[in-house]
């Protein structure tokens, strides 16, 4: 007992002491390690500021380009469920204007017998109905662009010009297979394309940029005003009746000679006459008619450019 109470502090001190030296040699082997061991550093964190646009013009081309893929999926979204679980498929987008043609030529071919260029009333109908039913559809698919993706806009940024870009280039597809139709129509009443048909590039750009520019304006509005969507079937059919899709320009321009180029100012009088000229080399090639509508698309596009982008800040809040 008294060895024990001699000797078991002492014990007890040291044993404290080599455990303390101990974990103080631990302690500068791991400090040298880390010290010899490089540095990790790590990238930056990227920071994205969204700022509304301060001017009238800030139209964000490369930021678009940044989001091309998310514009092809919104394209090829759009023409699978356009076609998802039908009962023809594709066939969709030649049987609304081919029964509209059949309708043109009974009553106002074979029976109200209006002029037709010297074509035949089914390639003269048929010619006028492919561009304007791309157009038409695309009008009606980026009004309602906005408004139908507004879970989409309220949960994360991208430019939102993608989404009434995207809906005008679905609308090709459909165009694309219309206008096989329309050649093997034109081939069926023996009328060859000739040069001309070098104009169709241009002309079909020229209805691409007619549907954007109008559509950018319409799409804003709908976001900003609810009953847009409903007019918007009147301003379509009022649209046609004022496009020469059921009768020839030609009838304007010898009625009012010298007030032929007002009708230009409807973009799709010159997109419609240009292209069933390149087609069949009939109607009346490109002049002042086309250069008032072209020069009526760049207002349009323009405008329609700097008026959607101004909203752009405010559409989220508002759909």
């Amino acid at each position: 007992m008294f060895a024990r109470g001699r000797w078991y502090p002492r014990a007890k001190a040291l044993f404290r002491a080599n455990a303390e030296d101990g974990a103080t040699q631990m302690t500068s082997a791991a400090q040298a390690t880390a010290a010899q061991a490089p540095e990790q550093v790590l990238p930056p964190r990227p920071v994205v500021r969204v700022t509304p646009p301060s001017g009238w013009w800030e139209i964000p081309f490369r930021e678009i380009w940044d989001y091309r893929e998310l514009l092809y999926f919104l394209v090829w979204r759009d023409v699978k469920v356009r076609y998802k679980q039908t009962a023809i498929g594709i066939a969709w987008a030649v049987l609304q204007p081919v029964l509209t043609m059949g309708v043109f030529w009974l009553f106002l071919g074979k029976l109200a017998r209006l002029p037709s260029d010297g074509l035949p009333y089914a390639v003269f109908y048929f010619a006028g109905l492919v561009p304007w039913t791309y157009f038409a559809s695309s009008l009606n698919v980026a009004t309602n662009t906005v408004v139908n993706h507004q879970n989409l806009l309220t949960k994360v940024y991208f430019p939102r010009l993608v989404l009434p870009i995207s809906a005008v280039l679905s609308g090709l597809v459909d165009f694309a297979v219309g206008f096989v139709l329309l050649v093997l129509v034109t081939l069926g009443y023996h009328i060859v394309p000739g040069l001309s048909m070098l104009w169709l590039p241009l002309l079909l750009l020229l209805a691409v940029c007619t549907a954007l520019g109008v559509g950018l304006w319409f799409s804003a509005l709908n976001a900003l005003y609810r009953d847009v969507r409903y007019i918007m079937s009147f301003v379509v059919q009022f649209w046609m009746f004022a496009s020469p899709v059921m009768y020839p320009s030609t009838l304007v321009s010898k009625k009012w000679p010298h007030w032929a180029w007002l009708y230009g100012l409807n973009p799709m009088a010159g997109v419609i006459d240009g292209f069933r000229w390149a087609l069949t080399g009939h109607g009346q090639p490109p002049g002042l008619l086309l250069l008032a509508s072209s020069l009526m698309v760049l207002a349009l596009l323009v405008g329609g450019l700097m008026f959607f982008y101004r909203m752009e800040g405010t559409v989220a809040d508002l759909v």
